[in-house]
């Protein structure tokens, strides 16, 4: 009896000081079948018949005892390691979230997706072309063949001698021409980048971006053409924005047109934006000239139409009050951060 409390009194001694790894160690060396709780069994052969099942019985509620305890011990061995565990990969939900940096559509895009908006809204297709255009559609179909002074007007990137970087998105208009002249009526925007040998200062840019407009069917008139880009300036400025219409000279077009309208900051009144006037010069258009329609396959005695075009960059500086291009194209996440959405 005195080895029995001996025995129990040393194993749950053990048991509480042991920590996961030793807790399995005493598991077999005192409840395997060759440990000690179990040789204490062979004990039995030298005691009398009364004695047996008595000592069996401490035996059994040993072994029990020891068993119970180690038990115990895995159990809050296993809860201390779950707290830890998570005391280590805890989330402080008050802190403030974290907001990954993201980018924004650029203004010039902006701009451009809202005037494709409109025009999409009006029935218009949105068209694009190549910027290394040929000779033949950037100038000699849009009614400036070679030698014509309008050329002059525009100094041009030549990649040789009949290929250039693009300087008008009228060439686009004069591939769609070519293309639908025997699907009439035709109503498409064209935007996209145009090159031109200028030199970069706050209003001029080597490199800008156009949208020309192109309608082409029976009995179009200028009064579709005031009625079309009144919608769209109203639209894009000022609900209560007028136009006005000034003569102008574009090769392919007859008669053309400068277009102003009422500033959208004093509406009209004068203010430094439109240096007093109440107008602002905002983009060119005109009649489709007869010769465009004819080099087309177009048969100009039937079929009339009128063109414009509008820089995406001017729309954007007045819009936003940029007051220098070339922060359009410096890549500033300052700047651009101001057309977060």
């Amino acid at each position: 009896m005195l080895d029995l409390e001996a025995l129990k009194n040393e194993a749950l001694k053990a048991i509480e000081a042991s920590d996961s790894k030793t807790l399995e160690d005493l598991r077999i060396e005192y409840l395997s079948k060759k440990g000690k709780i179990q040789s204490l069994m062979a004990q039995m052969r030298d005691l009398s018949a009364e004695e047996k099942p008595k000592f069996g019985q401490m035996v059994n509620d040993l072994k029990n005892a020891v068993s119970a305890a180690m038990d115990e011990k895995k159990k809050q061995l296993e809860e201390e390691m779950l707290n830890e565990q998570l005391a280590s990969e805890k989330i402080d939900i008050t802190l403030d979230a974290y907001v990954p940096k993201t980018g924004t559509l650029h203004p010039l895009t902006l701009v451009q997706k809202e005037i494709e908006d409109i025009f999409i809204g009006m029935g218009y297709n949105v068209a694009e072309g190549p910027e290394v255009e040929s000779d033949l559609y950037n100038f000699t179909k849009a009614n400036t063949p070679e030698g014509h002074p309008a050329r002059d007007m525009q100094d041009t990137f030549y990649v040789d001698p009949t290929h250039l970087l693009r300087s008008q998105t009228t060439a686009i208009q004069m591939r769609v021409l070519e293309a639908e002249a025997n699907h009439l009526p035709i109503k498409v925007v064209c935007p996209g980048k145009v090159y031109r040998r200028d030199d970069d200062d706050a209003t001029h840019s080597h490199q800008f971006t156009q949208c020309e407009g192109l309608v082409i069917g029976e009995n179009i008139t200028v009064a579709d053409l005031k009625g079309t880009l009144e919608l769209m300036i109203r639209e894009m400025f000022s609900k209560d924005a007028k136009i006005r219409f000034r003569p102008s000279y574009f090769p392919f077009t007859e008669p053309s047109f400068e277009v102003d309208m009422t500033c959208h900051i004093c509406h009209g009144k004068g203010c430094p934006t439109c240096k007093g006037t109440g107008w602002i010069e905002i983009l060119g258009s005109g009649m489709v000239h007869p010769n465009v329609l004819e080099m087309a396959g177009i048969d100009s005695k039937k079929y009339t139409g009128f063109a414009f075009g509008v820089g995406i960059e001017r729309v954007a500086m007045l819009k936003y009050g940029v007051t220098d291009i070339r922060d359009l194209f410096t890549n500033d996440i300052r700047f651009l951060d101001g057309f977060r959405r």
